[in-house]
C-alpha cells in the first residue's frame, strides 16, 4: 500500500507539471522527474513520466501539427536516437545515487540559467545540429530531461515561438516511442510502472487540457522565472537528498 505521502504529492506533481508541458509545449519532465524522484527511486520515475510524456506529446502534436518546423526537425532525428541509445546504457550502468546526483546538479545549473536569463537574438549554424542531437538525446534518456536544449537550437535557428511550441511535442513523440522500445528491451519496465503511469494519466490528461487553457492568459515571462525558480529548488533539494 502506497503512503499517504505518495498519495497526496504525486498526482499534485503530474498535475503541475503537466500544466507547465500544456502552456509551453515542455516542461513537464523538468518539474515532474526531480520532484518525484523524492518520492520513487529514480529508475522507477524515469520510465513512469516516459509513458505519461509519450501521451501528452502525441496528443499536443496532433493538436498543434499546423505551426511544426519542419525545416529543422528532420536533421535532428538521427542524432537524437544515437543520443538516446547512450543515454539507456548509462541509465542501466549507473548507480541510482549517482543519478539523482547529477540530475540535481543538471536541473539546478539549468534552473539558474533559466530563471536569470534574458531573450536575445542569436544565430546557430547547421553543425550545431549533432552535438546538441547527440547531448540532448542522451539527457532525455537519463534524466528524462530534453526539451531546453531542443528549445535552444530550434530558437538559434530561427523558430518563432508558436514553432516550438508546436515542433516540441512531435520531438518528444519520436524521443518518447524510442525511449520505450529501448526500455522494454532492456526492462525498466516494470509492472509497477505501468500500474503508477496508467493510474496518474487521467491527472497528465487534465493537466495538459488546464494549461492549454491557461496559455493565452500568462505571459511567457511570467512562466519563464516561475519554472526557473521551480527547477532550482528542485535541483538543490535533490542534491541534499543524494548526500
Amino acid at each position: 500500500m502506497p503512503s499517504l505521502e505518495v498519495l497526496v504529492f504525486s498526482p499534485l506533481i503530474i498535475l503541475l507539471a503537466y500544466i507547465i508541458f500544456g502552456i509551453s509545449g515542455f516542461g513537464s519532465t523538468l518539474i515532474a522527474v526531480p520532484l518525484l524522484a523524492h518520492l520513487f527511486p529514480i529508475k522507477f520515475v524515469i520510465p513512469m513520466v516516459v509513458l505519461l510524456d509519450c501521451v501528452a506529446a502525441i496528443r499536443q502534436g496532433v493538436r498543434l501539427r499546423g505551426d511544426v518546423y519542419q525545416h529543422e526537425l528532420l536533421p535532428l532525428l538521427p542524432f537524437m536516437l544515437a543520443g538516446l541509445v547512450a543515454g539507456v546504457f548509462l541509465l542501466i550502468r549507473l548507480s541510482g545515487d549517482i543519478l539523482l546526483m547529477c540530475l540535481g546538479v543538471f536541473v539546478l545549473v539549468y534552473g539558474v540559467y533559466y530563471a536569470v536569463r534574458h531573450e536575445s537574438a542569436f544565430r546557430l549554424a547547421r553543425w550545431s545540429v549533432a552535438p546538441i542531437g547527440l547531448f540532448a538525446g542522451t539527457t532525455s534518456s537519463l534524466f528524462g530531461v530534453g526539451g531546453p536544449l531542443y528549445v535552444m537550437y530550434l530558437t538559434g535557428r530561427g523558430a518563432t515561438p508558436d514553432h516550438i511550441r508546436a515542433t516540441l511535442p512531435v520531438i518528444f513523440s519520436f524521443t518518447t516511442v524510442a525511449r520505450i522500445a529501448l526500455f522494454t528491451a532492456t526492462g525498466l519496465f516494470s509492472p509497477d510502472v505501468l500500474i503508477t503511469a496508467g493510474l496518474l494519466l487521467p491527472v497528465m490528461m487534465l493537466g495538459v487540457y488546464c494549461g492549454n487553457r491557461l496559455h493565452l492568459n500568462l505571459s511567457r515571462e511570467i512562466m519563464v522565472r516561475v519554472i526557473g525558480g521551480l527547477l532550482v529548488v528542485s535541483g538543490i533539494s535533490l542534491v541534499i537528498r543524494a548526500f
